[in-house]
């Protein structure tokens, strides 16, 4: 059977899967070349270079981060679908995120979410330099979050666990007689409702009222 032309799209799939895979260093014209079944110069005719390759890849990650779309029907619950919406998108491509970063593109690549975030605290009131505050802060907690995700996977097992704390020398003599902390503490950690839990508390303390 005669195989369709190749497309420029399929070529910049093919290495996006690569880059997920294997990390920048995995990417090669030849190796991108045989995943997809073709001459290295027909590589070279859709992208160009491996430069170009990856100046592509860049522009790609940039737009598709910009899809997140805001739900829900509270100022509330629609930032913390935005928060939710960019940490999978960060956790689903991390080498071309840093690909993104190395370029100098991270802050046009937040700015879809930036702009959905605005949009939102400027629904529940907020202007100015509170908004701007508002709108940072649900940013750093995403990033923030997702870069401890990230170390807690590739580090060994934790030693001691967290419910071995309050028995350590060093635990402060105030230290809580508390079994069910003591015992939830031990327990893993799940992070898409600590997530939730975080920065739903965050989002809604920014949005209440200012005192006075």
């Amino acid at each position: 059977m005669t195989r369709s032309p190749l497309t420029r799209d399929e070529v910049l799939a093919a290495a996006a899967s690569l880059v997920k895979e294997h990390g920048p260093g995995g990417l090669t014209m030849r190796g991108l070349a045989a995943e997809l079944g073709t001459a290295v110069t027909s590589i070279y005719w859709h992208v160009g270079n491996r430069e170009q390759l990856l100046d592509a890849l860049v522009a790609r990650t940039v737009t598709e981060m910009g899809a997140i779309r805001p739900s829900g029907r509270t100022p509330v619950e629609r930032i913390v679908s935005v928060a939710g919406g960019l940490r999978r998108e960060l956790r689903a491509r991390p080498h071309l995120i840093a690909l993104v970063h190395e370029r100098g593109l991270t802050e046009r690549m937040f700015l879809p979410a930036q702009q959905a975030l605005v949009h939102e605290v400027h629904a529940a009131g907020l202007r100015g330099a509170r908004a701007a505050d508002a709108v940072r802060a649900v940013q750093f907690q995403v990033v923030g979050f997702v870069l401890v995700e990230r170390n807690r996977e590739r580090s060994p097992a934790q030693s001691p666990a967290e419910g071995e704390l309050w028995a350590l020398p060093q635990a402060p003599p105030t230290a809580p007689q508390d079994p069910a902390l003591t015992r939830a503490l031990s327990r893993p950690v799940d992070p898409e409702q600590l997530f939730l839990l975080s920065v739903r508390a965050l989002t809604e303390s920014l949005l209440a009222p200012a005192p006075g």
